[in-house]
Order: structure tokens, then C-alpha cells, then sequence
């Protein structure tokens, strides 16, 4: 996208807010706690291992390429727009994969507080609805949609410090509902390889911000310092909600879909009449934190794609500007669009809303993970190609760090894509969990590249 066509409306506490929201993500807390106790294990182990170095690596990228776009930006730069494209395409058909996911955690979560009992289908209208109420909120421009995140990640907070708290007292009265000795917290391969990858999903998003890179009033000050920030704060909320879960809800009681709402619902009973309605007003605040999440995600990944295909490099209708927000409302729409068939098609052979939830999940997360693959080799290739880049901020501790930061990155989200293959008891027929992971994946894959194949010729670009 051309520079000076947009407002620079994202200031610092906005970087530092929509980060905290893009990437705490409420609808995963419960498949990382159902890991157990060893759950703690592998969030302090990633935290050292790979969101240190991942958050130090996007701090220093997007601020030495403060461009519209973000990923696709840098991978490009290091690699040519072949590997750029399909990052920037695999990174916005993620969002438009998960997004159903989300809403079926919504409208479980609905059913649960408001509407028990309530039938698969009537909870894919509900889904199907909120993803359009999100088309539409992220069509508006950025000065105004910025505010959802932003509150997003004020309740998000609230939402895990609570939770904590709740766990702490449900402690005092109960007593701790799993084992808790130092045996229950050393890692155990055989319940971990489901979930682990979850825990990696939860840390990513840094780079999201950046993907309005012309929005932001001054990135390479403000950039670096909201990573840093912000991903202290992230670490501290998910292990205190992680905490509070594990703290109230046995294992064998943990849903992956409701975990949160039935883990605050168990602490209500202790509360009498005021528990009821501390359910209601948590649950509204739930179901607000997933809206808050499609939105974050869809403002940058809608534009990192929209940055692609103004360049020809995708169909340029995706690239195309809404006459007034100057957003990109074709590729809304056609996030929509996705989200829709894809949610009708799952329905119609699902057995249950959790097997629905994690068959999308675990499709759109290793969609997600892929461009990733390309991003810390790109760190890595740009240090070497383009040290004459002026870079406001850098990895600390020279080349030896960055190196170990970029290796440490590559594995952590190769072990993630491969672990996505060993599905949760949730999944009844594991052939066709993973028939459908590798047959989907390989089609969107063979998509983008004869799309980029065709706008080249279409365009001449």
C-alpha cells in the first residue's frame, strides 16, 4: 500500500492494548490447561525458549520495516515475492479458517450461560451471524475499530486475573481440585504432544500490529516498546488464568470449548444468590473477548493480504479499498464468505460442538504456523542481505543471539505443526482429522500459488 494514503491513528498504548489482545486468546486457555499440571512446565520452558526470542525478533523487524503489510513486508525483503505471497496468503486464510472456530466457542459459551441445550445448528447460526457482525466492524476505519481491541484486551485482563483470583479461593474452600506435587508438574510426552502445540499458538501475534505499519503514528519507537511490554503482561495473565482453571476443574472435567465459563459457573455455587450473577456477567464478557479477537486479527491479516494484491501479486480484489475507511472490504467480505461455507460444511457430519471447534482450530492454527517458517529464517537473511537498514531496535547480544533466537523460533513452530497431527480425545475418527489436515492444507497451499501465478500474467506485475 502506497505511503500517505492512511491516517497514523495507532499510538502506544494502542500497540501496546492490540497486542495484548491479538494475542491473548481466551478460547485456547482451556485446551492448554487440559495438558494438567505440566501445563506450567511447558509455558515457562516456550516463555524462555521461544516468546522471548520471537518477541525480540518482530520488535527489531518491525521496526526497521515499518510498512504496511508487516510479515509479507519482511519476507519479502529477505526472500522475493514467491515465499512472500504464500505468506501473506496462508497468514490472511488462517484468520478466515479460524474465525469459525471462535464463534463456535461463542455460540458454545452462549448456550452454556444464556440457552442451555441448545442444538448444533442453532449454535452455527450464531456463529454464523457474529462473523459477519465482525465483517462489518472491521470495514470501519481504523481510528474507530482500534477501540474493540483496545477494550478487548482491558476485559481480557480482567477476565484472567479473576479467574485467578477465583481459583486462589476455591483453594481455601475446597482445596485444589488436580494434584499438585512436583512429579504432576514435570512434563509427560504422551498427554502433551495434543495440546503442546496450543501453548506455541498462544504466543503468536506479535508481528500483528505491524501489518498496519503506515497506521501507526511512530513505529520505531513505539513498536519495539509495546513487544516488550506487552509480552510480560501476556505471560503473567495466561498462567494466572491457567492457574485458576486447574485450580477449580479436575481434568476429566474440563472441556476445551467451555472450560472458563463451567470453571467460573463451579465457583458461583459457593456464592449463592450473587453467583448467578457473576455467570451472566462473565459470560457476556467471554463472549466479548472472542468478538475482540477475530476483529484484531482481521484488521491485520485483511490488510497484509490487501498490501499483496495491490502489488498484483494476488487478485487485486482483494487489494480493493473501501471508498471511505479505506480498509480492505473485498478481502472482508471474502473472509466471510469462508468462514460461512466452512462452518455449514463441518456441521452437517459433526458429532459434537467440540469436535467442530478443534478440527477448524487445528486446521487454520497449521495453516497459521507455516508463515512462520519463513519469518525467522527472513530475520536471520536481513541481518546479512540489508545491514545497511537503519534498525531503531535490535535482538541483543549480536549475531550469536539472533541466531540462537532464529533457531530456537524455527523449531519451536516445526515441533507445533507436526505435534497438530496427534489430535485430543475429542476427535472420534482420527484418519479423517488428519485426511483433512494434510488434503486441506495442500489445497490451500496449490491455491495461492495459482493465484499469484495468475495475477502475474493478469497484471504483469
Amino acid at each position: 500500500m502506497s505511503a500517505g494514503r492512511f491516517k497514523r491513528v495507532l499510538k502506544y498504548w494502542d500497540l501496546f492494548l492490540f497486542n495484548v489482545c491479538a494475542i491473548i486468546v481466551l478460547d485456547t486457555v482451556a485446551s492448554s490447561a487440559a495438558i494438567g499440571m505440566q501445563t506450567f512446565f511447558w509455558w515457562f520452558i516456550s516463555l524462555f525458549l521461544f516468546f522471548i526470542p520471537y518477541g525480540l525478533i518482530t520488535a527489531e523487524l518491525g521496526s526497521a520495516w515499518p510498512s504496511e503489510g508487516g510479515i509479507y513486508v519482511w519476507v519479502k525483503e529477505a526472500f522475493g515475492e514467491k515465499l512472500a505471497v504464500m505468506t501473506s496468503w496462508l497468514y490472511w486464510v488462517n484468520v478466515a479458517l479460524w474465525m469459525p472456530s471462535v464463534y463456535v466457542l461463542f455460540s458454545g459459551t452462549l448456550s452454556k450461560v444464556f440457552a442451555p441445550d441448545l442444538d448444533i445448528w442453532s449454535q452455527t447460526i450464531i456463529a454464523i451471524v457474529m462473523i459477519w457482525i465482525t465483517v462489518a466492524a472491521g470495514i470501519l476505519e481504523l481510528g474507530k475499530s482500534k477501540w474493540i481491541p483496545n477494550i478487548g484486551a482491558v476485559v481480557k485482563a480482567f477476565v484472567l486475573v479473576s479467574l485467578g483470583i477465583l481459583g486462589v479461593y476455591w483453594i481455601f474452600i475446597r482445596g485444589f481440585a488436580n494434584p499438585f506435587t512436583a512429579s504432576d508438574l514435570l512434563p509427560s510426552w504422551s498427554t502433551t504432544l495434543a495440546y503442546l502445540p496450543v501453548i506455541v499458538y498462544n504466543y503468536m501475534g506479535f508481528e500483528l500490529a505491524s501489518s498496519a505499519g503506515e497506521e501507526i503514528v511512530d513505529p520505531k519507537r513505539d513498536v519495539p516498546k509495546a513487544i516488550v511490554f506487552a509480552g510480560a503482561a501476556i505471560f503473567i495473565l495466561y498462567v494466572l488464568g491457567t492457574f485458576g482453571l486447574l485450580a477449580v476443574l479436575p481434568l476429566d472435567k474440563l472441556s476445551i470449548v467451555t472450560g472458563i465459563i463451567d470453571a467460573i459457573t463451579e465457583v458461583s455455587g459457593l456464592l449463592g444468590p450473587s453467583g448467578e450473577i457473576m455467570i451472566v456477567i462473565f459470560g457476556i464478557l467471554i463472549l466479548y473477548t472472542f468478538f475482540t479477537n477475530m476483529v484484531t486479527w482481521t484488521i491485520g491479516a485483511n490488510r497484509v493480504v490487501a498490501s499483496t494484491a495491490q502489488e498484483g501479486l494476488l487478485p487485486k480484489s482483494l487489494g480493493h479499498l473501501h471508498g471511505r475507511y479505506m480498509t480492505p472490504d473485498y478481502a472482508y467480505y471474502l473472509t466471510g464468505i469462508i468462514g460461512t461455507v466452512l462452518l455449514l460444511g463441518n456441521a452437517i457430519p459433526a458429532e459434537s460442538i467440540a469436535s467442530i471447534f478443534w478440527t477448524i482450530f487445528a486446521l487454520s492454527s497449521l495453516i497459521f504456523l507455516i508463515p512462520y517458517l519463513f519469518l525467522f529464517p527472513a530475520f536471520i537473511k536481513l541481518r546479512y542481505s540489508k545491514p545497511e537498514v537503519p534498525r531503531p531496535y535490535t535482538v541483543p547480544g549480536g549475531r550469536i543471539i539472533a541466531w540462537i533466537s532464529a533457531v530456537l523460533g524455527e523449531i519451536f513452530i516445526a515441533m507445533a505443526c507436526l505435534f497438530f497431527f496427534k489430535p485430543p480425545e475429542e476427535i472420534a475418527d482420527v484418519v479423517l482429522y488428519e485426511a483433512q489436515l494434510i488434503g486441506i492444507t495442500a489445497l490451500v497451499i496449490v491455491v495461492g500459488y495459482l493465484l499469484y501465478v495468475w495475477s502475474k500474467r493478469r497484471y504483469g506485475s
